[in-house]
């Protein structure tokens, strides 16, 4: 039997050792991803559910609360977690977020940690690859969270059968963004820490904001940290979902194509050289970085 046909066999049984060294394969690119990817099975009806917000919305702790749900009714979750990424080293700086460290002892919980490598919304190509091997295995959710919240966020819905939007009472900026773009993409906002002052005024303009929308979306209040309306979002996230348009679909994975074609075709862009290249030409009195980035290309 072909070894990466094995692997994928390990994946689907619920072997969490082999697919945590499968997705470091495909994160790498190491021999046999591409043969990995090629024979998942693209049928898979595991619900991904994207949650994003601004930093310091609790996100991490909201992630916690509804593993914590979940759990509790056997249920088996994987969790990957989109950290901003070094420039430096390219590494995820964040690691295995800390709050989950109650998780990690969960036989029906698997989480992992993934770097941005400079993706604007923190989507990128190995992303839609990871979780699309996290699929492939024996999960009955996928919960993904990431940085940061804005246009580029967009990505996201290419990625998630469904997005959560977490904002916190102060989050007044925010509301720029939603009117911006944001209301897009979410299919449900969260409002935690909902017992601050302000959270009412907040509720009331967001809905104001949401109801000019042409989808309706829910606007649900919870307290991570005190597990209050964890329930109520829970039973929303594993609704059975609308199939949606035909032409939306085709949206969604075109642009996922697209970034997966992009992925591929920057394989061979060697960074480092890249470096030393832009070292050396930064000595020259006329250097131009678009002349620069064609000369590159060509020379690729």
């Amino acid at each position: 039997m072909n070894t990466h046909l094995s692997l994928l066999g390990e994946i689907k049984q619920g072997n969490y050792k082999v697919l945590a060294r499968v997705l470091t394969l495909v994160e790498n690119d190491i021999k046999p991803a591409e043969l990995i990817l090629r024979d998942l099975d693209s049928k898979a009806e595991v619900p991904v559910v994207g949650i994003t917000g601004p930093p310091g919305a609790g996100k991490s702790t909201l992630v916690n609360a509804i593993t914590n749900y979940f759990t509790a009714k056997d249920k088996r979750l994987a969790i990957l977690a989109i950290d901003p990424t070094s420039p430096f080293n390219y590494g995820s700086l964040l690691g295995d977020r800390i709050r989950m460290a109650a998780q990690f002892n969960k036989p029906n919980v698997f989480i992992r940690s993934l770097a941005t490598r400079g993706a604007l919304g923190g989507i990128s190509a190995k992303t839609i690859e990871m979780v699309d091997v996290l699929k492939a295995s024996n999960f009955d959710l996928i919960l993904v969270e990431t940085v940061g919240v804005g246009q580029s966020e967009v990505e996201i819905a290419g990625l998630a059968d469904r997005t959560v939007v977490v904002l916190v009472p102060e989050s007044g900026d925010e509301i720029q963004n939603i009117k911006s773009g944001l209301m897009e993409i979410a299919d449900c906002f969260v409002i935690n820490k909902a017992d601050r002052d302000g959270a009412a005024t907040f509720a009331n303009n967001l809905k104001k904001i949401v109801h000019q929308g042409s989808k309706t979306i829910p606007i649900l209040k919870t307290i991570a940290d005190k597990n209050e309306g964890i329930e109520e979002l829970c039973k929303w996230m594993i609704k059975p979902l609308d199939k949606g348009s035909h032409q939306t679909k085709e949206f969604l994975y075109a642009e996922k194509a697209w970034k997966i074609i992009q992925h591929y075709k920057m394989k061979d862009i060697d960074r480092k050289k890249l470096h030393e290249d832009i070292r050396e030409a930064l000595k020259e009195s006329d250097f131009n970085i678009y002349r620069f980035a064609e000369q590159f290309i060509q020379s690729v």
